[in-house]
């Protein structure tokens, strides 16, 4: 027998080899493969083999081979397998963790790990109820040597990572090996803490040795204790944490400051923090406040070191634990729980200080949630310690907000940190601005606690250290790029400035805030010249966060003002002959934003200058080539603003008709009316049909685009804009009531509806051109220049598959595109806007739009029609919801039933193109998920539901809001709604399905519960649910909604309809009897509520047979694990004996039953 074993084990060897070598062919490696796995299946000479290969004479390869060799006999045949052949091949394991091993810092990492795994598959199989000794067992074997105590750390972390973290065990054999684990922590964490003393101990005293390996070995087993340690710290009972004064945490905190140890000392000291659970339990965390806790703490975080893997990554490690300590300080602080302030909260905000100033730009981030947690916490923000380190925080703020460290410089030392964190400047960036915006929100709340201080810090840092330095400028052209250390200064400043001034305006009460002061910090700024359109953003920023000081002093406005309007048309003086660059343009519109966000929050405050900006703005309009349409528009919407304070009705109304009367002109005219009537004319006015040859020529039809655009961009900037006062009897006073509702609620009117009324055909001709463009008739009229303009645009693809916007140092470069990119533009925003102002128009004119004569069918006939043609990333642009949400009930039949029906019918319609359609484009199938979630979104958003919150067992009779039960009266309608949302659960969505799921089908379908539905019906809708569930069952969230949804669809009609449990048994591996069982309880409705919680288990394991399996899981070889006899007695079943007043019961309490009682 030995023989040809040994011949087999040679030619395993060779196959492996085979397998390993870089030089073998793809053909002779797989041909090797399958010999193995047709060994490893097939051949009974596994475990033979097996321990042949392990033997330490083999190479690492092939002991690691045959080591695999078997694992695999156990996972797969050890059910197979004889008692005796399954104690041989346990006492050969043995026998390997005995000897089988070469010394601790010789042996192969893989190797060990491959051991241990055999060890764990049969514990896995047979402990405890068949190897009850397997613990003392594991502790005789550390009696061994260093290598052994290695191996049997190995093994306890494996057992838990499987038993626990991943649970890859059968309910029953994880519940057993869990209770013995349990029932047995006590002398498992001793044995494992007098492991780890053991080890450390002579490892320090060895250390001081040179050249030792035994220190060497010794280090290595207290690594893979505190590695086994962390295993068991995240699951065990807090009391095994907290023992002896939480004796283990403070052994962590000693280890921290060996330089070897450290990082597990580390994970394991965050693994405890982190810890949830009763408060009471926690509390003994506060012991890590205490003085040699804290000392080793800080002096680990105030440590120096250079970029060194391990060493940065216990930083990390590091700075989470304090993180995780102060959000279980804060936690407890204010509690029932009687805890003090800690007393060296000093020390441990200087710690947490340290990695908030430290180069890297991770460790930064890592701290701000905790700064912010700190600042708000009712106790600790009223803490004077925690006030010091406000103003220290925000001190630090002004050299944190600087955007330095990108990966791909050396500017500063937190490059080399990036490096290593980040792989590539845009990540970077990404993960800055997220951070930004956390400093932000810590930055306002540090404002709260020392207001006075902030306010001084930022008007110091705008005063002293920018506005009177030199600025650094760009060798070539004499101006900062985006990068350029002034320009990142400038920035950082103004987002400095807007977080403590915005606050601050916020908290102090009127007569507290310091204006004199903060009206010289204006008049600096605006005082302040630069040419350069990087600095001017920022200077503009300033000035609008800076305004509210003019509200107190209101001769100041105009000069505020003054400086504004310039820069609306701000040019370099080089760039007079060739397209703007980015920065100015940016620079123009950052002005007219200005202008419109003071317009928009001091309208009432601007009214005395009215006309003195309308004149400017006047005179800024008569000359074209001062303004772009969109600046203008600007100006027209901020002017609309202030126009709203003069609560007069036909001021307001003479003054928006006579700002749009050159727009309506244009707009009415007969020329504009051909083009906006006719696809072809459409197309040859914008120049679509033209064939150009060079795309940078310039482009004779732009002014055409232009003046729609601009057209457009009006009608939306008015809807948007024009209202009427918010104070009730201001409205009445300025006639702009014009009746009541039947409740008394005023019935408005706005200024803007008669003037806009007269435009709204020729809008509805351009939506139904649009969408009329996508026939294939008029995409046959485009020219080979621009056959893909109604493509995607490349933002829109990027956000759909969540790709940042690239850093580009591009602030100097052209703005300029191309002629196919600017008719790719207009073709995208004239969409979208034309559909921005079908929604707006509902809540701006309201009652004036809703009567409009035959206003279904013209939605209908412009927005809706040819929806069949129209991309999918269009259909995202369709805006109803404001239309719905504001429509009054009295329209509810005559608009909402004859829009919504058609536009539900396109819905489902186009699902069910998503749900057949094969694409191997990414960014189509993206495209087709975000527009089928946002189809459910709108439906959920929709007032259909009133007070329903998703599925409940007592859900109110009267869910449906009036709108809902509007729809509903349709049958069409209806029938329509349900689809959508039944067929949308096996949609490749989670998020749409558990929206659906527990939101919107059962409260559709609760509404027609009592009609006689068809049996075919009823089939579709259970069968969509289970096919949900095939689907998504593996999904925690959508499994709990689907089987919810599923039983109450199953309880409610399964007494009528036959068909469900017909269906009930198509599920694979049903169990029939308790199919059955289940079935009678449902048809007689015997159950209790307070046996709710046992039938929807006995649901779930019914229907498990249908949930889907994930992707990664669908092809993987089934392990068998048979469950052992149980480790719980079944409790006696108990005998009321008072239950009956029959004379019997006398008998029983003398019945031999009871003798043993």
């Amino acid at each position: 027998m030995a023989e040809p074993i040994r011949a087999l084990c040679d030619e395993l060897i060779k196959a492996v080899n085979v397998m390993m070598e870089a030089e073998s062919s793809q053909t002779y490696r797989l041909e090797a493969l399958k010999f193995i796995e047709e060994f490893k299946e097939k051949s009974p000479f596994c475990v033979e083999c097996g321990l042949q290969l392990a033997e330490k004479s083999q190479t690492a390869v092939v002991r690691h081979f045959g080591l695999q060799i078997l694992e695999h006999v156990v996972k797969f045949k050890w059910n197979d397998m004889a008692p005796q052949e399954k104690l041989q091949l346990k006492n050969c394991t043995m026998d390997l963790l005995s000897n089988g091993t070469h010394p601790i810092l010789l042996e192969e990492c893989h190797v060990k790990d491959a051991l241990s795994r055999i060890v764990v598959e049969m514990i896995k199989r047979e402990w405890p109820q068949h190897w009850p000794d397997m613990l003392k067992e594991m502790e005789a074997l550390t009696a061994i040597g260093d290598a052994q105590t290695e191996l049997v750390m190995l093994v306890l972390l494996r057992l838990a990572e499987d038993v626990i973290t991943f649970q890859t065990l059968p309910t029953q054999r994880r519940r057993d090996i869990q209770h013995t684990l349990t029932q047995n922590m006590d002398s498992i964490f001793n044995f494992l803490l007098g492991i780890l003393q053991l080890h450390v101990n002579e490892y320090k005293k060895l250390i001081k040795l040179p050249f030792s390996l035994q220190a060497k070995a010794h280090w290595r087993v207290g690594v893979a204790t505190l590695n086994t340690l962390a295993g068991y710290i995240d699951w065990v009972a807090l009391v095994h944490i907290t023992n002896d004064n939480c004796h283990l945490l403070e052994i962590f905190c000693l280890l921290l400051s060996e330089p070897e140890l450290q990082l597990e000392a580390a994970e394991c000291l965050l693994i405890a923090i982190s810890r949830k659970g009763k408060l009471e339990e926690r509390k003994p965390f506060t012991v890590l406040f205490d003085e040699v806790a804290m000392n080793y703490i800080l002096s680990a975080a105030q440590s120096s070191g250079g970029i060194v893997e391990r060493r940065y990554t216990f930083l990390k490690r590091l700075c989470q634990v304090l993180c995780a300590l102060g959000f279980q300080i804060c936690s407890l602080l204010g509690s029932d729980i009687e805890v003090q302030v800690p007393v060296n909260l000093d020390k441990y905000m200087e710690a947490l200080f340290a990695f908030t100033s430290h180069p890297s730009q991770f460790l930064k981030s890592s701290t701000q949630i905790t700064w912010g947690n700190l600042f708000r916490h009712e106790i600790l923000s009223k803490n004077p310690v925690v006030g010091q380190m406000a103003i220290k925080y925000l001190r630090a703020a002004r050299i944190n907000l600087l955007k330095t460290g990108f990966p791909s410089k050396n500017d500063c030392p937190g490059c080399e940190f990036s490096r290593v964190d980040f792989d590539s400047d845009e990540d970077f960036n990404c993960s800055f601005n997220s951070f930004r915006a956390q400093q932000g929100e810590a930055v306002r709340l540090a404002c709260k606690i020392v207001p006075f201080e902030a306010f001084q810090i930022a008007r110091e840092w705008n005063k002293h250290y920018k506005l009177s330095l030199p600025l650094d400028a760009h060798i070539t052209k004499g101006l900062c790029s985006a990068l350029s250390l002034s320009a990142v200064q400038w920035d950082a400043m103004t987002f400095f400035t807007e977080s403590v001034f915005g606050q601050l305006f916020k908290i102090l009460e009127k007569e507290k805030i310091p204006i004199d002061e903060g009206i010289e910090l204006l008049q600096m700024v605006v005082n302040y010249e630069t040419r350069d359109p990087l600095i001017l953003s920022c200077v503009l920023t300033i000035i609008s966060t800076l305004f509210p000081f003019v509200t107190h002093q209101p001769h100041f406005l105009p000069q505020v003002l003054f400086k504004i309007f310039p820069s609306i048309t701000f040019e370099l003086v080089e760039e007079c002959k060739g397209p703007r660059t980015r920065a100015v343009k940016n620079v123009r519109r950052h002005a007219c934003s200005s202008i419109l966000r003071i317009c928009r929050d001091y309208s009432d405050f601007m009214l005395p200058c009215f006309d003195m900006m309308y004149e400017h703005a006047k005179g800024l309009f008569s000359n074209e080539l001062l303004l772009t349409q969109m600046e203008k528009c600007a100006l027209m919407e901020a002017l609309i603003l202030v126009s709203n304070q003069f609560k007069d009705y036909n001021k307001q109304k003479a003054f928006l008709k006579e700002l749009i009367a050159p727009v309506t002109a244009q707009w009415l005219s007969e020329e504009m009316r051909s083009v906006l009537w006719d696809p072809a004319t459409f197309l040859a006015y914008v120049g679509a049909d033209q064939v150009i040859s060079d795309l940078d020529t310039e482009d004779q039809m732009g002014i055409n685009r232009s003046q729609i655009s601009f057209c457009v961009n009006t009608i939306l900037g008015v809807v948007k804009r024009a209202r009427w006062p918010a104070n009730p009897e201001e409205a009445k006073a300025g006639s702009f009531v014009v009746s009541t509702t039947s409740d008394g609620a005023p019935i408005y009117r706005n200024p803007c509806a008669e003037p806009l009324q007269a435009l709204l055909p020729n809008l509805f001709a351009l939506i139904r051109t649009q969408n009329s463009l996508f026939l294939p008739e008029n995409i046959n009229r485009l020219s080979k220049t621009f056959s893909r303009v109604y493509d995607i645009m490349d933002v829109e693809k990027n956000f759909a598959l969540g790709i940042p916007q690239p850093v580009l140092d591009a602030y100097d470069s052209s703005a300029y595109r191309n002629i196919v990119e600017r008719m790719q533009g207009f073709f995208s925003s004239l969409y979208d806007n034309c559909y921005q102002v079908l929604g707006n128009a509902g809540p701006c004119m309201q009652q004036d739009f809703y009567a409009t004569e035959d206003l279904a069918e013209q939605i209908v006939g412009s927005a809706f029609i040819h929806l069949d043609s129209v991309p999918d990333h269009r259909l995202r642009d369709l805006s109803v919801f404001q239309l719905v949400m504001s429509c009054p009930y009295d329209y509810h039949d005559s608009l909402l039933c004859p829009l919504l029906g058609p536009l539900f019918a396109h819905l489902l319609q186009d699902e069910a193109y998503e749900e057949n359609h094969v694409t191997q484009e990414v960014v189509e199938e993206q495209l087709l998920r975000l527009v089928t979630r946002e189809v459910m979104d709108l439906l959920s958003k929709f007032p259909l539901l009133d007070s329903s919150q998703g599925i409940q067992m007592n859900t109110p009779s009267d869910e449906l809001s009036e709108l809902g039960k509007c729809l509903l009266q349709s049958e069409d309608i209806y029938m329509t709604l349900l689809a959508i949302c039944f067929n949308s659960l096996s949609w490749e969505d989670t998020i749409n399905c558990q929206r659906s799921a527990s939101v919107l089908c059962w409260t559709l379908l609760k509404q027609v519960l009592g009609c006689n539905l068809l049996p075919e019906a009823v089939t579709w809708l259970y069968t969509s649910v289970l096919k949900g569930l095939q689907m998504h069952g593996q999904h925690e969230g959508c499994n709990a909604a689907l089987t919810q949804l599923a039983l109450l669809i199953y309880e409610s009609l399964r007494p009528r309809y036959a068909e469900l449990r017909f269906i009930m048994n198509q599920i694979p591996d049903i169990h029939v009897e308790a199919l059955e069982q289940f079935d009678q309880k449902t048809i007689q409705s015997t159950v209790s509520k307070a046996g709710e919680k046992k039938k929807k288990e006995q649901f779930k394991r019914l229907i498990a047979g249908t949930v889907g399996k994930p992707l990664g899981q669908q092809f993987k070889k089934e392990v068998h694990i048979r469950n052992l006899p149980s480790l719980f007695k079944k409790p006696k079943p108990t005998k009321d004996m008072l239950e009956n007043t029959d004379t019997a019961c006398l008998i029983t309490l003398f019945s031999s039953d009871c003798d043993s009682c």
